[in-house]
């Protein structure tokens, strides 16, 4: 009798194929299969709240301005569902009212406006942040006759906006020089951008402005017309004592030289300098804050290269967020990477 040939595999699958266990058994191991790959994606999934987020910037062609349209394209690839809504504002003192209102959930802010503000919700508001400093810095055309701040009696002089940092330190700079600010200038309450184009046409004698360095307004100005810097160093020590402005926010700084190369003098120009914070309020979702805090440190060197200033954020110097305790977001980011 000839020996009976073993099956082939092939036709053993296809035979166990026909088997209604065999069918149950498949099923079963495709639904797990995608529960599974259900399972792994939900839990690698982030878990703050996707969505809009408005984020207070500054005025138009302002350092605030250009850092906050940086720091979107960056959040929009570290933070996929998270979409940074830019609202341009007055400053400093808008963007504290936006926050603590929920207009915005994020915002940047200089520490004196922070001392200061007393508007509804004040112990609401939380840090991110520091980022960098700002920089004091009076504009005058390069044969202006104005050599320091009390010069400027009678002259028209941009001291920024109403609601803005600069405005608020403008007010206090004066005053520490010896000048009425209401009554011994005609002042004029204009943004960087509006400020410099009022300049340049002749309409006004000079302007204030507080921002990172270099700012382009001014770079873009000291590309057309001659423009000079005028040193605020000497109120350095004075501004601390003026009413109202009772803060170590302010400390003696130097703009370093070549920071406008078309604007004179040439070299190193004394000022005064205030630290810039990142806001938010204590209700802000802790993932969604500790998310942002890790983009505003991994983004430095990124946006750095377009906004100088941010190259001073650094692991060591954003803790210090005085006179704002962090958001729990921001201290589990900043808890998590400590040596």
């Amino acid at each position: 009798m000839a020996p009976t040939s073993a099956p082939r595999p092939g036709a053993a699958l296809r035979a166990a194929a026909r088997s209604p266990l065999w069918r149950t058994v498949l099923v079963l191991v495709l639904v797990l299969a995608a529960f599974g790959g259900w399972w792994l994606s939900a839990g690698r999934s982030p878990g703050y709240p996707r969505g809009e987020t408005g984020f207070a910037t500054g005025v138009k062609r302002g350092v605030y301005d250009r850092y906050g349209q940086l720091l979107e394209n960056h959040v929009a690839k570290a933070m996929p569902g998270v979409r940074l809504r830019l609202d341009n504002s007055e400053g400093s003192i808008d963007n504290l009212a936006r926050v603590t209102s929920g207009q915005d959930d994020f915002a940047i802010a200089t520490a004196d406006a922070v001392a200061q503000y007393s508007g509804p919700g004040r112990e609401r508001l939380r840090a991110i942040a520091r980022l960098y400093d700002d920089y004091l810095q009076l504009i005058v055309p390069a044969n202006s006759p104005v050599h320091r701040t009390a010069d400027l009696k009678g002259l028209r002089v941009g001291v920024g906006q109403a609601k803005s940092g600069v405005n608020l330190v403008t007010r206090r700079l004066l005053a520490s020089a010896g000048l009425d600010p209401d009554r011994d200038i005609r002042p004029a309450m204009l943004g960087v951008g509006d400020a410099a184009d009022q300049l340049r046409a002749g309409k006004l004698d000079a302007f204030f402005w507080s921002g990172g360095l270099p700012t382009s307004a001014l770079t873009d100005l000291s590309d057309h017309v001659r423009i000079r810097i005028v040193p605020l160093g000497d109120l350095a020590e004075a501004v601390h004592k003026v009413e109202g402005g009772g803060t170590d926010a302010y400390r003696a700084a130097t703009m370093p030289k070549g920071t406008y190369p078309n604007a004179e003098p040439k070299d190193a120009v004394a000022t005064v300098a205030v630290p810039n914070l990142l806001i938010t309020r204590d209700d802000v979702d802790t993932d969604l804050v500790q998310g942002m805090t890790k983009a505003v440190i991994d983004s430095r060197d990124q946006i750095g290269s377009q906004v100088h200033a941010a190259q001073l954020v650094d692991l060591r110097t954003a803790v210090y967020t005085d006179p704002l305790p962090l958001h729990e977001g921001a201290a589990r980011y900043y808890r998590s990477v400590k040596p």
